[in-house]
């Protein structure tokens, strides 16, 4: 065999290991990571914690979430919203990482590559644009949930905006979110990260001892139908979910609270 054939095979082998040793650093070794800085934690009342089973409680410094090992994500996330905190800043999107603080690590974001899904957030960025360090906070995997495409586009960023638009009417506001998660569901991943058939959003806004409450259950689908027509009642979602929200409150304000789907007056 001639010099420059030997060459060319010899050249075309090294080419083809630097693109498998690259393949390989990234699929198993590679961890993107950006810093987080330590800042005081927003206390979020009482009132607003659900009860949890068989979930972790993690705080971080803009919300707390509850981890499911089993689904591999967030049975609900809840966050504080505040007038002062709406800006249109724009930030550099950091890669999605593992959350530091889930004791039995939260889902590896190569779970949902190829799935055909978004990394949906729970608690938006789109929220936390007020700083860098909240920004790059909602992109722990602990925060996201597999999210059809025109779904996460679509009527759950209506929602979200309208969420805003509440924080800019009332000044403040509360948020309890996430997937309903139940046995059996679809998942995506090497761990079996569960995709939920519909997800809700519950927001206070109030004193305590006055609170008002709406909450929305979307099926996780895209729809083009108004916000208004996916309002129920609080108790609606705890049947479906097993979740105990408001379990902190007095029981006469958790059973109004929980029992009206169309009890308030809220400004669309």
């Amino acid at each position: 065999m001639r010099k420059a054939q030997k060459d060319k095979i010899i050249y075309t082998v090294l080419l083809v290991l630097c693109i498998v040793i690259f393949w390989v650093i990234e699929q198993y070794f590679w961890s993107p990571e950006f810093k987080i800085k330590e800042q005081a934690e927003v206390e979020i009342p009482a009132y607003v914690y659900p009860e949890t089973q068989n979930a972790q409680i993690v705080k971080h410094n803009h919300y707390a979430l509850a981890y499911s090992e089993e689904h591999e994500q967030a049975q609900w996330v809840a966050y504080g919203l505040f007038r002062s905190q709406l800006t249109t800043d724009i930030r550099e999107r950091p890669y999605f990482i593992e959350d530091p603080k889930v004791k039995s690590g939260s889902a590896d974001w190569r779970n949902y590559k190829n799935s055909g899904y978004d990394r949906g957030h729970l608690c938006p960025a789109g929220d936390r644009r007020f700083s860098e360090s909240a920004y790059n906070e909602t992109f722990y995997t602990s925060n996201i949930s597999p999210m059809n495409r025109e779904f996460n586009a679509g009527i759950w960023n209506r929602l979200e905006i309208q969420v805003r638009n509440w924080a800019r009417q009332y000044d403040s506001l509360w948020v309890v979110t996430g997937g309903v998660l139940t046995d059996d569901l679809p998942d995506i991943g090497y761990e079996s990260v569960s995709v939920p058939e519909a997800f809700y959003k519950i927001v206070i806004r109030g004193n305590e001892d006055q609170l008002e409450a709406i909450a929305f259950l979307i099926p996780h689908r895209e729809s083009t139908l108004p916000l208004n027509e996916f309002r129920v009642t609080v108790d609606y979602i705890e049947q479906l979910s097993g979740i105990d929200f408001f379990e902190a409150l007095d029981d006469e304000l958790e059973n109004r609270l929980e029992s009206s789907a169309n009890g308030s007056d809220w400004r669309y």
